[in-house]
């Protein structure tokens, strides 16, 4: 039996149309105040709520980085992420998933490999200008 495709309602289409706009891979707590200036009464355990179906949907992703909240990226496309130290920014890397590396670790440990997330680290272009 088939099952039904799950509803997306207004709000997630806002939330998901709102954070499909940016690319600095917000907190909920951000998205929030961006989504209140076209959800004014909408609350943020509405938003985190609906970021975890839309996650669970596989329609964004969630970022979890350094510890720090978790953040939120519009594009659910595989891809790898860097995130500066100093400021604790976050931006996408162009660069292709490397498939060879889980071929590898699942070789070497005898795991099924689902996935990998790789995250590089080091100082945006404006911590390493305020540096100079």
């Amino acid at each position: 039996m088939k099952q039904p495709k799950p509803r997306i309602t207004h709000q997630r289409e806002v939330i998901l149309e709102e954070l499909r706009a940016v690319t600095s891979h917000p907190t909920a707590d951000e998205l929030y105040d961006q989504i209140r200036q076209r959800l004014p009464r909408i609350s943020l355990a509405t938003v985190y709520r609906n970021l975890e179906w839309l996650t669970d949907q596989g329609l964004v992703q969630k970022i979890e980085v350094g510890g720090r909240q978790k953040r939120f990226d519009g594009n659910p496309e595989k891809h790898y992420h860097i995130r500066c130290l100093n400021c604790g920014k976050v931006d996408d890397i162009e660069l292709a998933p490397i498939q060879t590396l889980e071929t590898s670790v699942e070789g070497q440990c005898g795991y099924r490999i689902l996935g990998h997330r790789l995250e590089f680290q080091g100082l945006c272009p404006a911590c390493v200008h305020a540096e100079q």
